[in-house]
C-alpha cells in the first residue's frame, strides 16, 4: 500500500538539465589570471635585476680614469663591457666601458699613461657563472615556461570538465586487465552458479590456452561471444573469468565510449582497440552495453553521418576481418538482445550466444558463500534459508543483501553478521530502507492494517497463491506497508490458473479497504497497475483468453517511430475493444473472487488487523497461527507439489 505523493521528477543527462560544472571558474576568468601572474613575475625580475646590477656604486668611466691618476683605486676587476674598481677604503664602484675597445685603449682615451696603469692591479675575468646564465637565460626561459605552464593547466581543466576530450580522439578507452595482476584478476572460482554458461565459455578458454589444437583439425572457434541475461547476473564478471582462466590481457570498454560529438571518432576508437588488442594477442576484448552502438541500422536518424551508425560498421568490418590465427575474441553483454542490428549476430561475428538466467536456489547459496568469504557470521547464519528466501534475486542484489547485513551489524557496533541482519537486508534489497519518521496517524495506521491483512488473507486462501512470509505496516520506499509473498520452490514457467490468483491478491488491499470502511484510498493505486498489466499480458500476448483465443495480439518485438523501443499496435479498433472488455472481465471476476474470500473469513481479517495494529510486524509463524485460530490451513510445499496442473 502506497500513501499519497509527490511525483519525483528525474532529470535523465540526456533528456533533462546538464550538470553544472561545480563552482569552476571561466575559462576567460583563468587566462585573465594567467596574463595578470605573467605581468607580476615580469615586474618582480626586472626589479631583482635592477637590484643585483645596482648593489655596488655606479661611477661614470671619467671619474674611475681621475681616481686611478690620484692613486685611490688599487684594482680594476673587468667583466666582458663591466669594470669593477676597489678603492683603498675597500669601497667599490662600477662603470660600463665599449664592448669594442680594450680596457687599455679606453684608459689611454681619457690621458692615462702606462705607468699610472701598472700601478693598479687589472684582472680580467671570464663572462659566466651561475649568475651569468641567469641574468643572460632567464629573461627568455621564465616566459617560455610560464607559457607552456597555462597551456597545460587549461588543457588539463578542460579535459577532466569533458571539453577537450579531442585531445585523445582516435584513442580507444579500454581499460586493461593484465593477467600477472593478482589483484584485479578473476576466475571461474569466483563466479558461483551460472553452470551452463561457464561450460560454454570453456571452449573459450580451452582456445586461448591451445589454438593449435583448434586449428590443426579446421575447427573455426567463435571469434565473438554475446552474453546475454537481465541486469545483474553476472556477465561481467563472466567475461574477466573467462580472460582470467585463459591467463590472457582483458580491454575491457563500454559501448557508449565510442560515441562522441565527433563524426568518426567512434570509428577511429574501434580501429585503435581492434590494433591495440591484436598486437597482445592471444587477448580478449569485452564491449559492455553493446546496444549502445549496435541498435538496429537504416532507422532513418542521422543520416549517412549517422556517428552511431559508423561506430557499428567499423566494429562488423573489425570483426569479419579477423584471421582464424590472430587469436583476439570479441565478448559483448547486453540485457537487450532483441534491439541488436541483424549484421552483428550472423555467423562469423557473434557466433556463440550465451544466455544466463537467474540464478536458482542452490546457485544463491554458492553465491551468498563467495560474497561471505570476507565477513565475519554468526553462528546462527544460514545461508540456506536466505536463498530460500530470495528467489528472483540476481547476483548483484545478493551482493548487495550481504552487503547491507554487514552495515547493519557495523552500525550497531558489532563484530558478526547474524542472520537478522541478513533478514531485514532482504526486505531492504526488494523494497527501500525503513522510514521509520514516515508516522502515520490513527486512521491511516488502520486502513493500512486491513489494506495488507487482505492482500495477506487471500493469498493464504486462494490455492494457487504464493505463501506470504511477512506483513508490515512499516512504510519502506514508497509503500506504507507491504505483503511479502515468495514462492516455496523456484519456477520457470506460470499457468493461468496462478495468474488469476495473483490477480486477486493484488485486488485484496482495494477489496478490504471498500469493505471495512466503504471507500478507497489512494494506497491501492500500484497494485491496480500491476493487476492491469498482467491482466491485458494474458489476454494480449500469452492466449489466456477464452473469447479471444490463442492470439498474440501484442508484437513480440518493439518497433519505435525511428527504429527500436516503442511497441507497435497492430490490432484493429475492434480488436481492442474486445481486449479492453477481456481485461476487465478478468479484473472483475478476480474482484468477486477476493470479495468472497473475505467476506467468508471476516473475523480472521479482522483479528489480523488489529494484531498488526498491535505489533506492525507479522512474521510468517505468528501470521499461521492466526490463520489456524479461525480454520484456515497454512500451505506446505506438499500442496504445492501435489496441485494438478493448471
Amino acid at each position: 500500500m502506497a500513501t499519497p505523493e509527490k511525483p519525483v521528477v528525474r532529470k535523465s543527462r540526456e533528456g533533462g538539465e546538464k550538470p553544472k560544472h561545480p563552482g569552476g571558474p571561466s575559462i576567460w576568468l583563468q587566462l585573465s589570471a594567467a596574463f595578470g601572474v605573467f605581468l607580476l613575475l615580469s615586474v618582480g625580475y626586472s626589479f631583482i635585476r635592477q637590484y643585483i646590477t645596482t648593489q655596488d656604486e655606479v661611477a661614470p668611466l671619467s671619474q674611475i680614469a681621475l681616481d686611478i691618476t690620484a692613486g685611490t683605486i688599487t684594482s680594476l676587476d673587468v667583466s666582458g663591457d663591466k669594470i669593477t674598481a676597489t678603492y683603498k677604503d675597500e669601497t667599490k664602484k662600477t662603470s660600463r666601458k665599449e664592448s669594442e675597445s680594450s680596457l687599455t685603449q679606453t684608459l689611454s682615451d681619457y690621458g692615462l699613461t702606462p705607468e699610472k696603469m701598472a700601478a693598479v692591479k687589472i684582472e680580467i675575468k671570464d663572462e659566466g657563472g651561475l649568475r651569468f646564465w641567469a641574468l643572460t637565460l632567464l629573461p627568455i626561459l621564465v616566459p617560455v615556461i610560464f607559457l607552456f605552464g597555462v597551456i597545460w593547466y587549461l588543457s588539463r581543466q578542460m579535459r577532466g570538465g569533458g571539453g577537450m576530450q579531442a585531445f585523445s580522439f582516435g584513442k580507444s578507452m579500454a581499460r586493461l586487465v593484465n593477467p600477472e595482476d593478482e589483484v584485479q584478476k578473476v576466475t571461474f572460482k569466483d563466479v558461483a552458479g551460472a553452470k551452463e554458461a561457464k561450460s560454454e565459455l570453456l571452449e573459450i578458454v580451452d582456445f586461448l590456452k591451445n589454438p593449435k589444437k583448434f586449428i590443426q583439425i579446421g575447427a573455426r572457434i567463435p571469434k565473438g561471444v554475446l552474453l546475454m541475461g537481465a541486469p545483474g547476473t553476472g556477465k561481467t564478471l563472466l567475461a574477466r573469468a573467462v580472460a582470467g582462466e585463459a591467463g590472457v590481457p582483458f580491454f575491457s570498454i563500454s559501448g557508449s565510449e565510442f560515441v562522441e560529438m565527433f563524426v568518426g571518432v567512434g570509428a577511429s576508437r574501434v580501429r585503435d582497440l581492434f590494433l591495440t588488442a591484436k598486437k597482445a594477442s592471444p587477448s580478449i576484448i569485452f564491449i559492455d552495453e553493446i546496444d549502445a552502438v549496435g541498435r538496429v541500422r537504416g532507422t532513418g536518424v542521422g543520416g549517412g553521418n549517422d556517428e552511431r551508425e559508423q561506430t557499428l560498421n567499423q566494429i562488423l568490418v573489425e570483426m569479419d576481418g579477423f584471421e582464424p590465427n590472430e587469436k583476439v575474441i570479441v565478448m559483448a553483454a547486453s540485457n537487450r538482445p532483441d534491439v541488436l542490428d541483424p549484421a552483428l549476430l550472423r555467423p562469423g561475428r557473434f557466433d556463440r550466444r550465451v544466455m544466463i538466467d537467474l540464478p536458482d536456489r542452490k546457485d544463491r547459496e554458492e553465491i551468498l558463500k563467495v560474497h561471505a568469504r570476507s565477513k565475519p557470521l554468526g553462528a546462527d547464519v544460514k545461508l540456506v534459508v536466505i536463498a530460500e528466501r530470495t528467489p528472483g534475486f540476481s547476483g548483484a542484489d545478493l551482493a548487495s543483501l550481504m552487503n547491507e547485513g554487514a552495515i547493519l551489524a557495523a552500525r550497531e557496533d558489532r563484530k558478526e553478521i547474524t542472520q537478522y541482519d541478513l533478514i531485514r537486508s532482504i526486505e531492504k534489497v526488494m523494497l527501500g530502507p525503513e522510514r521509520r519518521s514516515h508516522v502515520l496517524n490513527k486512521k491511516e495506521k488502520e486502513i493500512t492494517a486491513y489494506h495488507e491483512a487482505g492482500h495477506a488473507l487471500v493469498a493464504s486462501v486462494l490455492p494457487y497463491a504464493d505463501p506470504v512470509h511477512k506483513i508490515s505496516i512499516i512504510s519502506r520506499g514508497r509503500a506504507a506497508g507491504y505483503t511479502l509473498k515468495l514462492p516455496l520452490e523456484d519456477r520457470r514457467m506460470q499457468s493461468r490458473k496462478e495468474f488469476l490468483d495473483d490477480i486477486a491478491v493484488s485486488l485484496g488491499g482495494f477489496v478490504a479497504e471498500k469493505m471495512i470502511f466503504d471507500d478507497v484510498t489512494t494506497g491501492a493505486s500500484n497494485d491496480l497497475q500491476v493487476l492491469t498489466a498482467l491482466a491485458r499480458n494474458m489476454v494480449a500476448r500469452y492466449g489466456m483468453s477464452d473469447k479471444m483465443g490463442p492470439i498474440a495480439f501484442a508484437a513480440g518485438a518493439q518497433r519505435a517511430i525511428f527504429g527500436e523501443g516503442v511497441e507497435n499496435d497492430q490490432t484493429s479498433q475492434e480488436v481492442a475493444a474486445e481486449i479492453d472488455s477481456e481485461v476487465k472481465k478478468i479484473i472483475l471476476t478476480a474482484h468477486k473472487k477476493a470479495e468472497n474470500v473475505l467476506t467468508k473469513n471476516r473475523v480472521a481479517l479482522d483479528a489480523i488487523a488489529q494484531k498488526l495494529v498491535e505489533v506492525e510486524n507479522l512474521e510468517r509463524a505468528e501470521f499461521e497461527n492466526i490463520l489456524i485460530a479461525h480454520g484456515i490451513t497454512p500451505k506446505k510445499k506438499e500442496d504445492i507439489e501435489h496441485q494438478p496442473l493448471a
